[in-house]
């Protein structure tokens, strides 16, 4: 029987020579949904209680995700996360954490664009869609309600002339009727200029602003912090995640993703049913 440790032995035996061990010089990039929780939004103790082995061996732990500022909080709070970085909105928003302020971080970068050609363009081939502008990680304008959940921070129902006037870190269509293939295929026909895409596990399209991913947020997150490029490790199961991914000195998809996003990686691991990032955080503590 394939057991948790003779997991973690196999991958420790198979990690690149060029990696740090755990500590102030290593740095891991994680992806949180379909890798740290399901889509369930459940996080099994054995994530959460590898997650904080790594933190308290003084390893920098950055939470990537395409969620807001404010849907990536509560998740913050119980990995423990309490210093350090994060990096939210597919890389158009990056929070600095700590334990001292009222929410517990501040948001100390943030990449904004014009949304008014892409959103008029979507919405000529999509009139039926919902659309939702962010602003700076905590404040969506929508054009007509989303469904309950799927937005969190304050929200506001606007007209579409105010969602194209709105500077945004970020831009999301729900078309619960596509799904990924479609979504890649409407980008590519339509032409969208000045932006980045990824495609979310709902029926979400979300745009960024050019060039900005999670991969261009990690990298000016490990300038900052002074670690080395070897010396970095991704973790993600989503199209989103693919820079990121072939960014990193030693990158992981999930089992659960797609081929695309595979292939990108150094390693493929569990799915998150079978917490498949649990055996790799492990076998980087040495």
């Amino acid at each position: 029987m394939n057991t948790l440790p003779s997991q973690v032995a196999s991958l420790r035996q198979g990690l690149p020579t060029h990696l740090p061990p755990a500590g102030p010089e290593l740095l891991v990039g994680l992806d949180i949904d379909g890798t740290l929780v399901d889509h369930d939004q459940h996080m099994s103790p054995a994530v959460g209680e590898a997650v904080a082995a790594l933190i308290d061996s003084g390893t920098h732990v950055v939470l990537a995700s395409g969620r807001s500022a404010s849907a990536v909080e509560e998740l913050l709070a119980t990995l423990g996360l309490s210093t350090g970085w994060a990096v939210c909105s597919n890389g158009a928003v990056c929070l600095r954490l700590d334990a001292g302020l009222d929410d517990g971080y501040e948001i100390s970068d943030t990449v904004t664009f014009d949304p008014q050609p892409a959103l008029r363009t979507l919405r000529h081939e999509l009139p039926e869609a919902l659309f939702a502008v962010e602003e700076s990680g905590r404040r969506f304008k929508v054009s007509s309600p989303f469904p309950m959940g799927e937005l969190t921070g304050e929200i506001d129902v606007v007209d579409f002339e105010d969602l194209c006037a709105t500077p945004a870190t970020r831009v999301t269509m729900r078309a619960p009727h596509l799904d990924a293939d479609d979504f890649h295929a409407l980008v590519q026909r339509v032409g969208l200029h000045g932006v980045s895409y990824a495609v979310g596990w709902t029926a979400w399209l979300d745009l960024t602003p050019e060039g900005v991913t999670k991969a261009s947020a990690m990298q000016m997150l490990r300038d900052r912090l002074g670690v080395a490029a070897h010396a970095t490790v991704a973790i993600g199961d989503g199209r989103n995640d693919i820079d990121m991914l072939r960014w990193a000195g030693y990158g992981i998809a999930m089992g659960s993703a797609d081929e695309e996003t595979q292939r990108a990686a150094d390693l493929v691991t569990a799915p998150v049913a079978n917490d498949g990032a649990v055996a790799v955080l492990r076998a980087l503590l040495n």
